[in-house]
């Protein structure tokens, strides 16, 4: 009996020994496998950064200024054209365009302050695209099933964006006082002109001649028309954007189409040129007007005092000066901007910005 249990020992034993030998091996080819697998599988995107939003929105503005600036150039000047009740000079965009060429050449004429308007795009418009997307991406909740984003409400994208713009403002009040008296120079009577050589100098000179608090002159109108520009812009923008990919696929079956960006933008664009022209116009004035002389006084005392002098002396129709402009500006601005903005994320990070 004894030597029976020592034989089935035996036998057993030699049955096992080459499972237990292959043990080893096996259970290091199974993690080499799995930790090969971790490392294929990809590695969840990280969030996009505050920061390099805000270059991305810097770099697509920077774009659409190159493109948009005599526009914005012709608008400030339409806008100015008339104020302190002095004759009207322009009929129309077309006869504005000509007149500034005529007197200061295509470039010096129509390009005046375009170093103005690129350092606008770091300081306003890094922060109302940079802080917008942000938000946007910040209060984008997950559905649980599917890890697709959820909709944002539109009263919020309206929220996130006046927020943005509101920000951006205040940081890049000094360049835009910059932009609206270079954009206004050649208009001014030789006598009357500050010549200015560059954005920089126009700003040193505007802290050292006049103080540094006047860089933030017509600083209500300005931020007030910043918040609901941003907040029409981009707010009207993704809801359009949304809205129209949901309703009809067929159509715009590519939410990140330039097609459906195209049509969106439009249509931002103009109910954010209704609304903010108004404000455009006073700021405008308010920024521009001349230092009084020693016993008298100011234009104008404060953006009210503005708003009631220019529609008592021009009409209510002067607060819209400068639509058609400012919209044909507004429009493929920011048209260029939003999608150099989106394809630059695309193209550098893997994944739009909006």
């Amino acid at each position: 009996e004894i030597e029976r249990m020592a034989r089935t020992s035996r036998a057993l034993l030699l049955f096992l020994l080459p499972v237990v030998a292959a043990m080893g091996p096996v259970e290091h080819l199974a993690n080499h496998f799995m930790m090969a697998k971790a490392k294929v599988a990809p590695a969840p995107p990280k969030p996009t950064s505050l920061g390099t939003r805000m270059v991305l929105g810097a770099l697509g503005g920077m774009g659409a200024a190159t493109v948009c600036h005599p526009l914005d150039v012709i608008r400030v000047q339409m806008q100015l054209d008339g104020g302190g009740g002095a004759a009207k000079s322009y009929k129309n965009p077309l006869d504005a365009a000509a007149q500034i060429i005529k007197r200061k050449g295509l470039f010096q004429g129509l390009y005046t302050g375009i170093d103005a308007a690129y350092l606008r795009q770091w300081t306003y418009g890094s922060c109302r695209v940079g802080i917008y997307a942000y938000l946007l991406n910040a209060f984008t909740k997950k559905d649980e099933k599917t890890g697709k984003g959820l909709p944002v409400a539109f009263h919020e994208k309206l929220l996130m964006g006046s927020t943005a713009g509101a920000i951006g403002s205040m940081v890049g009040l000094p360049t835009e006082v910059a932009l609206v008296r270079m954009s206004a120079e050649s208009k001014m009577a030789p006598e009357l002109r500050r010549n200015y050589k560059n954005s920089i100098d126009c700003i040193s000179r505007i802290a050292k001649e006049e103080g540094v608090l006047k860089l933030w002159s017509g600083g209500v109108p300005t931020v007030i028309r910043a918040t609901l520009l941003s907040a029409s812009v981009l707010g009207c923008y993704s809801e359009t954007k949304e809205q129209l990919h949901k309703r009809f696929p067929q159509v715009f079956p590519n939410k990140d189409g330039e097609s459906l960006m195209f049509v969106s933008t439009m249509f931002a664009s103009l109910v954010a040129n209704a609304v903010s022209n108004p404000f455009d116009v006073v700021k405008s004035r308010v920024q521009n007007m001349p230092t009084p002389l020693p016993g008298q006084p100011a234009l104008y005392t404060s953006m009210v005092d503005c708003f009631a002098k220019t529609v008592a002396k021009e009409g209510y129709g002067a607060l819209y000066q400068g639509f058609t402009p400012a919209f044909l500006k507004l429009a493929p601005y920011t048209t260029i901007s939003l999608i150099l903005t989106d394809k630059l994320s695309q193209k550098l990070l893997g994944k739009s910005a909006l």
